[in-house]
């Protein structure tokens, strides 16, 4: 097995997070335990007709499981809707996993305690799993309603990295040292600029300003996309991509 860890690689490089959030404006959460594959929404334990639904669904899908491996009783599901703000969180708890084929979800009751959603699917990433499973287990002894092992959130290279909701900042380069303390600043209605990859469900550009500002800097800066240095960005394929990076030009 390759010592390549994509995580340290990004962090030698010095590369930026900010701008680096995904940009989903809807996204459904599904409950899922067990084991994930690379594709995880393909490959997992819920029924093929389930499989198949979320596969042709034309939103963001990613799954959940408890970080101690129970679950239940019943399959949750959340639902979210980009707004200015963050989010709007929809939750149900369903019967069976087949009920979601007739579920609405513009209907599905508000849901606005906290979300943890810390990426974990080490099929996809190893990174993920080394760093992220700590970070999940930390968080459950302190949310543990509301803390989730997810998967490929984007951005393994930033890893231990999650999602919180309904905020939508998506957190980077955490550690058992830095997690709880990003996180309850996040629940105080707090932005932790240094460990914040950017607000989800935006374009990056707007993600890495709204934190250029938080840092201090002029609202009236033009913040633009560059390229960053071309170099292998996971752990899990030997493909090489461009890096992006986001500039100051100042007025």
């Amino acid at each position: 097995m390759s010592d390549f860890r994509c995580s340290f690689a990004s962090v030698d490089d010095g590369e930026p997070i900010a701008g680096t959030a995904p940009s989903d404006p809807e996204v459904l959460l599904v409950e899922s335990p067990g084991p994930w594959g690379r594709d995880a929404v393909a490959d997992n334990r819920l029924p093929e007709v389930v499989r198949t639904h979320l596969a042709g669904l034309d939103l963001k899908v990613f799954l959940l499981r408890r970080y101690d491996g129970s679950a239940g009783p019943g399959t949750h599901v959340f639902h979210a809707r980009a707004t200015d703000e963050g989010y709007d969180v929809g939750a149900a708890v369903l019967d069976r996993p087949e009920d979601l084929l007739d579920l609405d979800l513009r209907t599905l009751p508000a849901y606005a305690d906290p979300l943890w959603l810390v990426c974990t699917n080490g099929k996809r990433d190893r990174c993920c799993a080394e760093l992220g499973r700590p970070i999940a287990g930390l968080l459950t002894q302190e949310w543990p309603d509301g803390t989730w092992e997810t998967t490929h959130l984007g951005g393994h290279r930033f890893s231990g990295t999650l999602l919180a909701l309904p905020s939508g900042l998506t957190l980077g380069r955490l550690d058992p040292s830095n997690v709880l303390a990003a996180c309850e600043a996040v629940a105080q209605g707090e932005v932790p600029v240094e460990v914040t990859r950017g607000r989800a469900g935006r374009p990056g550009v707007e993600q890495a300003r709204e934190l250029h500002v938080l840092a201090g800097g002029d609202p009236r800066d033009e913040l633009v996309a560059v390229p960053g240095p071309v170099r292998r960005q996971s752990c899990g394929d030997d493909k090489v991509k461009a890096t992006t990076r986001y500039e100051v030009r100042t007025p």
